[in-house]
C-alpha cells in the first residue's frame, strides 16, 4: 500500500468530507427539531459505536491479524482527542442555531489554520513557508465571514459575537482532536494504516460514548430517552459518522494533519450545496466572498503538498 499512499490519503479525505457533510446535516435537523446540543452529539457516538466495533472485528478477521499492541501515549492522545472532539461537536451544533449551515461549517474549518500550530506543539510537525502563506489567506477569509451578514461594512468589533466565538472554539478543539488522533494512530504497533485507524477509532468512540453517558445522566437525563426516540434518523448519523471518522483516521495515519484538514475544506462546497438545496438558506454575497477566499487558501495548500 505504501506506493499508493499519496493518492490513498487524498481519496479517503475527500470521502470523509462527503460523509461528514451528510452527518452534520442530520445533526442540524435533530438539534433544531428534537435534541439538545449535547443530545445530538451523544447520538453521533451512541449510534456509531456498534458499527465501529463490528467493522473492527470484521477487519481483524479479514486481514487475519491479531489486535496490535499500543503504547502508553496511545491512551493519552486518545483521551485528549475524544474530549476535544466532544466539546468541538457541541460548539458546532450550537453554532447551527446562530448562523446558517454553510457558514457554520466554514467557521468550524478554522481548524485548518489552527492545526498547524497544534501539530507543531504536540507532534513537532509543521508546514512549508508557502503553506503558511496559504494559511494567512485563510485567516482573511475568516475575518470576512466574521462580519454580520445583515450589516454593511465590516467592524473588528463584530469578531466578539457569539457565532464567531463558537466557530473559533470548535476550530481549535477540532485541531487538538485531529492532531491527537494522528498521535494515537502512530502509537499503534502496526504497519497497516487502515488497521491503525480502525483500532484507534474503536477506542476513541468507546471513550466518547462513556463520557457522554456520564454527562447526560448528570445534567440532561431526559436526552438519553430522546436520543433513543430519534433512532430512525439518528441511526443514519451513526452510519455516516462511522464512515467519515474511519476515513479521517486513515488519512491521519498516513499524512500530516494540517494537510488533511486543508484538503478537507472541500466540505465548504458541499455545505454550500446542502445549505441552499436542503435547508433553503440564503448565503449573502459577503459570505460567498469569505468562502471563496478560504477555498483559494485550500487550493494553495494542496499545491504545496
Amino acid at each position: 500500500m505504501n506506493a499508493f499512499v499519496p493518492e490513498f490519503w487524498i481519496i479517503v479525505t475527500l470521502a470523509a468530507a462527503a460523509f461528514q457533510t451528510v452527518r452534520f446535516m442530520l445533526q442540524k435537523h435533530l438539534a433544531t427539531a428534537t435534541l439538545s446540543a449535547a443530545g445530538a452529539t451523544y447520538a453521533r457516538f451512541f449510534y456509531s459505536l456498534p458499527f465501529i466495533l463490528a467493522l473492527s472485528a470484521l477487519y481483524l478477521v479479514y486481514s487475519d491479524t491479531r489486535l496490535p499492541a499500543v503504547s502508553a501515549s496511545f491512551w493519552g492522545f486518545g483521551i485528549l482527542g475524544a474530549g476535544s472532539q466532544i466539546l468541538a461537536t457541541v460548539c458546532v451544533v450550537l453554532l447551527f442555531k446562530q448562523r446558517n449551515f454553510a457558514v457554520g461549517i466554514t467557521f468550524k474549518k478554522t481548524e485548518v489554520i489552527q492545526t498547524v500550530l497544534v501539530g507543531w506543539l504536540l507532534l513537532g510537525e509543521g508546514v512549508s513557508p508557502l503553506g503558511f502563506g496559504a494559511i494567512a489567506l485563510g485567516i482573511t477569509g475568516v475575518l470576512i465571514l466574521s462580519a454580520n451578514p445583515d450589516t454593511k461594512g465590516f467592524s473588528l468589533g463584530e469578531i466578539g459575537n457569539r457565532a464567531v466565538g463558537l466557530g473559533l472554539a470548535s476550530g481549535i478543539l477540532f485541531a487538538f482532536s485531529g492532531v491527537s488522533y494522528r498521535g494515537a494512530t502512530l502509537a499503534v504497533a502496526a504497519d497497516d494504516p487502515v488497521l491503525r485507524a480502525v483500532v484507534t477509532l474503536a477506542a476513541v468512540v468507546s471513550i466518547q460514548t462513556a463520557m457522554m453517558v456520564v454527562w447526560l445522566r448528570l445534567r440532561e437525563p431526559g436526552q438519553m430517552r430522546a436520543v433513543w426516540d430519534a433512532r430512525r434518523v439518528a441511526v443514519w448519523i451513526g452510519l455516516t459518522s462511522m464512515a467519515g471518522s474511519l476515513c479521517w483516521f486513515i488519512a491521519f495515519a498516513v499524512q500530516n494533519v494540517a494537510y488533511v484538514a486543508a484538503l478537507g475544506q472541500i466540505e465548504l462546497i458541499l455545505s454550500m450545496a446542502a445549505s441552499t438545496l436542503f435547508f433553503h438558506e440564503r448565503i449573502s454575497p459577503r459570505e460567498l466572498i469569505g468562502m471563496a477566499v478560504l477555498v483559494c487558501s485550500l487550493v494553495m495548500l494542496v499545491l504545496v503538498i
